[in-house]
């Protein structure tokens, strides 16, 4: 019979098995040894003659993909597609260089031209400033700073008088080049960008045409384990980056139209080359604009006498970025590059480092297509922690960390921009409930000291206290909390249906943290949610929940008594009060609850335990400590216990001799 016994209470306890289960940390993010990264950097840079025109290459893949697949879909053979589209981006550069190179040859020549307002501007601006100017000072300043550097070093000896200085010879060198040597100094420095460019041509041709050989041996040699992973971090790289770089250029595109036109309206010269270089300068992130900004800037400090042309240019630039950044952007693509702002700067800062100019025109696109492997590759999976743009702690565990750290504003604020879109006792069920499990593993595993554990309690309960407004607004709006309940095995595909929690209008009920302060905690949050449903609630400790207190608690007017706990051994100390409460208040309704972050969809499991512990419930979850505990079901009994007294064994009796009976 015991051991029967011991079988059954284990079988009713196996449902708390998994309350913290789904709070167990995820596991550390492998960081690469150091001179695994010095080694990559070290081949990044000394390499960078290979690697840089198999980077581009592969862009400009990405890039000229869809325009492949989009003439292959028309009926084109895809050879033609592919030299088709090769041959288009690249007379389409060609014609970019070429006028530029033209437009930049045209400004040279009139430089001179401009010297004049230049010189006006200088003067007006020494004249201005206190003082003499300020200009004017700094000039007088650089003066004997020359003068004292030309200043013969009263150390050194005078030359003597008698000695006349020699004059110096004039010498005059005469180059005498070959054709030929004139011929090589023309054409070799253009041998090397050719080459290059002749060398991206053709790897862009055959990656375009070997696309899917070249797919399936990356997958066999990477991902041949996994070609689902593998497989979807190919296609989300290829999407991504594609898809960013014809966006960008869309965007660009639509940035220097106006630009262009606008400076031709506004009289500045060379107004197409702005115009380009506004194009090609906006690829580079958050400085290129500025960069091609300055120059028309400069031109137009240059052509004008007054100031009038400098003002209007700039505020041309100012509204053309603030409409495309804010508008044109975000209708496009928005920020689906998955790349944090700062991970843009630091890449930026990085690769130009490693590549040059070049490097920094390419460092979006090749983080964008890091962050895709590391998100999809587990042992790359550092490289989305550093530069993704998604959170990297999941919301339960950022509010432990606010709360960790006693920061309950800054926790108030991450909550407020949740309750947006979700209900408060959403909120607490997903996000706050987890969190202080959190806390609780942390307790049960001796690293949070008793100080720390009250600071945590303190925390959430200032958290609960500051979004008192917020439940009220709630409880006051015309539209009644539907909470997204799965129903189903766990683990399996399940349809969510929305479940309206009960009116508690007219009922009482007593929240109670059931052995410690995190209880504490939680048993607020349960109780503001009880108010927003209409229910008077009230809180009480867990020192209150004591035996010697139990009986000072007023019970009179209180219908449920719903007592929480977030550690998942406390089935025996969970029965004990029930009893105590049950003998305090005979009808009194005792609901316990055992906090999960996942709950407990087996309904049968719950009322099992909650028969075995004498409570009218058993919870796993707010939701359905909410539903319960406002249900108007009748209390149950107490169960009385049989008490088995010990006796003593029947004496036998006495056998009296044949004789002495006679």
């Amino acid at each position: 019979m015991a051991a029967n016994r011991r079988n059954e209470t284990a079988s009713e306890a196996h449902g708390l098995d998994d309350i913290l289960s789904a709070a167990a940390p995820r596991p550390r993010t492998a960081l690469p040894n150091v001179a695994t990264t010095v080694t990559t950097v070290a081949a990044l840079y000394f390499g960078r003659e290979v690697f840089l025109p198999i980077a581009i290459a592969l862009l400009l893949t990405f890039a000229l993909a869809p325009l492949v697949s989009a003439l292959k879909r028309v009926g084109i053979p895809r050879i033609a597609a592919v030299i088709v589209s090769v041959l288009s981006a690249f007379a389409a550069l060609a014609l970019f260089s070429f006028v530029v190179a033209t437009q930049v040859s045209e400004l040279a020549q009139n430089i001179p031209v401009y010297q004049t307002n230049i010189l006006a501007k200088i003067r007006s601006l020494k004249e201005t400033g206190v003082g003499g100017g300020i200009i004017a000072k700094l000039s007088n300043v650089v003066e004997r700073v020359g003068q004292e550097i030309d200043r013969q070093d009263a150390t050194l000896p005078a030359a003597t008088p008698d000695k006349q200085p020699r004059e110096p010879v004039p010498v005059e060198i005469v180059a005498r080049e070959r054709p030929l040597e004139v011929l090589q100094n023309i054409v070799g420095p253009l041998i090397s960008p050719l080459g290059s460019a002749g060398l991206i041509i053709v790897v862009v041709i055959f990656m375009l045409l070997e696309r899917e050989d070249l797919r399936d041996r990356f997958i066999r040699l990477v991902g041949y384990g996994d070609l689902h992973r593998t497989t979807e971090a190919l296609q989300d790289a290829a999407k991504r980056v594609g898809r960013y770089l014809l966006m960008q250029l869309v965007v660009n595109i639509v940035y220097a139209i106006p630009i262009a036109i606008g400076l031709w309206i506004l009289g500045i010269p060379n107004a197409l080359l702005w115009g380009l270089l506004a194009l090609a300068l906006r690829f580079v992130p958050y400085i290129g604009p500025a960069i091609g900004m300055l120059l028309p800037l400069f031109l137009a400090l240059a052509v004008a006498p007054g100031w009038s042309l400098v003002l209007w240019t700039a505020a041309l630039f100012v509204v053309m970025e603030l409409v495309t950044g804010n508008v044109v952007e975000p209708w496009l693509y928005g920020s689906r590059t998955g790349l944090s702002p700062l991970a843009i700067i630091v890449a930026a800062i990085f690769w130009t480092w490693l590549w040059g100019p070049l490097g920094l025109v390419l460092s979006t696109p090749l983080t964008v297509c890091l962050v895709v492997l590391g998100r999809h590759v587990p042992q790359f999976e550092f490289l989305d922690v550093l530069f993704g743009n998604e959170p990297v702690l999941e919301p339960h565990a950022r509010l432990y960390q606010r709360l960790l750290a006693g920061d309950p504003d800054e926790a108030t604020d991450h909550a407020e921009e949740m309750l947006e879109e979700k209900y408060l006792v959403e909120f607490y069920d997903k996000v706050a409930i987890p969190a202080l499990l959190l806390g609780e593993r942390d307790r049960a595993r001796g690293v949070m000291g008793d100080q720390q554990r009250r600071q945590v309690a303190a925390s959430a309960l200032a958290l609960v206290a500051n979004l008192e407004d917020d439940a009220k607004e709630e409880a006051d709006g015309d539209d009644a909390p539907h909470v997204a309940e799965a129903e189903g095995e766990p683990g399996d595909a399940v349809e969510e249906e929305a479940t309206e929690l009960p009116d508690g209008t007219g009922l009482s009920v007593l929240c109670a943290g059931g052995r410690g302060d995190l209880d504490d905690a939680a048993a607020a949050m349960l109780a503001q949610v009880l108010e927003v449903q209409g229910a008077t609630a009230s809180k009480a400790g867990f020192a209150e929940m004591e035996p010697a207190s139990i009986r000072r608690l007023e019970l009179e007017t209180i219908d449920t008594v719903v007592v929480g706990f977030l550690n998942r051994d406390s089935v025996k100390h969970a029965r004990f009060l029930v009893r105590r409460l049950k003998r305090a208040k005979a009808a009194l309704r005792v609901g316990i609850v055992f906090w999960s972050e996942t709950g407990n969809g087996d309904k049968e499991a719950a009322a099992k335990l909650a028969q075995d512990i004498n409570a009218d419930f058993v919870a796993h979850g707010m939701v359905d400590a909410v539903t319960d505990a406002l249900s108007h079901e009748p209390p149950v009994a107490l169960k009385l216990v049989a008490k088995r007294r010990m006796r003593r064994p029947r004496a036998a009796p006495r056998k009296v001799p044949a004789a002495a009976a006679g």
